[in-house]
């Protein structure tokens, strides 16, 4: 019997699936695997390479069976799903992994240690929240305006939301005030737990040496910069900064054939949250460079003087330098090509909009 030296493990919550194959991609053995029987198996086997899919639970899988001498890998989902063979099952999955695990030129995806996950917790707890205060705000906003109190939009505008559901000689029907209040005590209880985890990331922030480098770069702060060190790749994981720009989903999509480039929008297959925060920091930039002013000669300068606030944004987006100061583009051509391919759908739709 030939031995395995590749494994595809298809995860779940409690029956695994494990496909083995030797160096020839000849299968060595199936398995199925209950979940407490997951790391004795793994324990038995030589050491070999261990691939699974990227998804809930990988990492600390990845964690586990790395202890007992594996090299393991984790694939996205989508680099899988081509491998697959015509039915779908857990042994077609396990098997599909392995087999993409052989492909040299296969891309992985890195796994995360306990602090990066638990940093990414904190941030994305933080983002929940802030996603159900905005829910209750806009209930607020849409209940009140049933009976004629209308407020403008904003969170500078909360408080009077607020003072028009409790007050006492409003036109809110009697019966409507209890449920009113439940919301308001909820927005209440959000907030306050928005200010700890906010104190909880600003601590976290000072304390990692990557976070502080980041905030040295203009607008990015403590949420963005704890953001870049939970839920971003290590940088050595990148040859240079445009495949971090490539992987953050800001270049464009392409839809290239017979020697003729098609570049569309910008591809947005990579962190969608990493991805808003940078083009909401950018913007900030964008907007004191527009009330302060910038040096004769900046690139931000010229840019703002051909082009519209929201196109430049996205740019200075991919044109972010690291905090060791290396370019994301090798050369200026480079980057106003990026730039202009990128932002073609932002600059249509608003000419669209300033047109009607």
């Amino acid at each position: 019997m030939n031995e395995v030296s590749t494994i595809g493990l298809d995860l779940a919550k409690h029956v695994f699936q494990a496909h083995g194959a030797d160096a020839g991609g000849v299968v060595v053995f199936r398995k199925q695997l209950r979940r407490d029987n997951v790391l004795a198996f793994f324990a038995q086997q030589p050491a070999c390479l261990v691939a699974m899919e990227a998804c809930a639970s990988a990492h600390h899988w990845a964690r586990e069976i790395g202890k007992l001498g594996h090299t393991v890998r984790l694939i996205p989902p989508s680099y899988v799903k081509p491998f697959v063979k015509r039915q779908k099952n857990d042994m077609a999955d396990a098997e599909a992994i392995c087999e993409a695990a052989q492909r040299p030129t296969m891309r992985f995806a890195a796994v995360k240690s306990e602090d990066q996950q638990a940093s990414a917790v904190v941030f994305r707890a933080r983002d929940l929240l802030v996603r159900q205060r905005t829910q209750i705000i806009n209930a607020l906003r849409g209940h009140l305006a049933e009976y004629g109190l209308v407020v403008a939009k904003g969170a500078s505008n909360v408080a009077a939301l607020v003072e028009h559901a409790q007050a006492s000689g409003s036109s809110v029907p009697t019966a409507a005030q209890p449920a009113l209040d439940i919301l308001v005590k909820m927005l209440a209880v959000l907030e306050e737990q928005i200010k700890q985890l906010d104190i909880e990331i600003a601590r976290r922030a000072r304390e990692e040496e990557v976070a502080r480098r980041l905030m040295t770069v203009p607008g990015i702060g403590p949420i963005t910069a704890t953001a870049l060190t939970a839920l971003a790749p290590e940088p050595e994981n990148f040859k240079r900064g445009r495949d971090f720009a490539a992987w953050l989903g800001l270049t464009p999509l392409q839809r290239s054939t017979g020697g003729r480039q098609k570049l569309g929008q910008i591809s947005k297959m990579g962190e969608r949250t990493l991805r808003r925060l940078l083009i909401i920091g950018a913007s900030a930039v964008v907007k004191l460079a527009r009330r302060r002013g910038q040096s004769q000669g900046a690139w931000l300068e010229r840019m703002l003087a051909r082009k519209l606030p929201m196109l430049v944004a996205s740019c200075r987006t991919q044109l972010r330098r690291w905090p060791q100061g290396q370019s994301r583009f090798p050369n200026a051509r480079t980057a106003r090509s990026r730039c202009r391919s990128a932002s073609a759908t932002v600059s249509r739709r608003s000419r669209t909009v300033s047109g009607s």
